[in-house]
């Protein structure tokens, strides 16, 4: 059987987000039924994976270690509702790097793909901004916006052809669930 992988982004979609940076554990706060969709994606035989932006490393808000730390909390979640989070890559670099991971570059993407050795083509890219939803077109993925964090201002821009929208992470667990 095919691995039932999603691709999520992480702020303004598992956790809010803030125009001034999620810099610390206690900042980082989950968004309302996220974590138990996170887990109960994860009963149901899906993998999540997050593919994140995080400039305020290169910005030098918070460190490695602090980013680790909130994905150690974010695990510690997800485990007390019985799921798991799969693989975390992050985009270390700032706007003006020129890496290929920052979205709406799709360098993020491709890696979880070459990790679990699944075709991007037949995966859904969760997010609340349109580079989101650009990198997940970028690669053939179907590209989901959900109206938390930037979610409500990107649906008022032009989206790529083929977005599904959703009110939350909530509400695209349901559907890929009951698939």
């Amino acid at each position: 059987m095919p691995l039932k992988l999603l691709i999520l982004d992480r702020d303004g979609v598992i956790n809010y987000d803030s125009d001034a940076y999620i810099k610390s554990v206690e900042e980082w706060q989950p968004l309302p039924g996220a974590i138990e969709a996170i887990a109960q994606l994860s009963k149901a035989g899906w993998t999540v994976a997050i593919a994140t932006n995080q400039s305020g490393i290169a910005r030098g808000y918070y460190d490695v270690a602090t980013l680790d730390a909130m994905h150690a909390r974010l695990r510690a979640l997800v485990a007390e509702q019985g799921g798991e989070v799969g693989l975390i890559v992050y985009c270390p670099h700032g706007p003006d790097a020129g890496c290929a991971c920052r979205k709406p570059k799709p360098g993020m993407l491709q890696t979880i793909a070459n990790h679990y050795g699944v075709d991007l083509a037949q995966c859904w890219f969760v997010g609340d901004s349109l580079g989101d939803l650009q990198a997940a077109q970028a690669v053939d993925s179907q590209p989901v916006l959900v109206k938390t964090g930037k979610g409500l201002q990107t649906l008022a821009k032009e989206l790529p052809v083929n977005t599904l929208v959703f009110d939350d992470l909530a509400a695209v667990a349901a559907e890929l669930i009951h698939k």
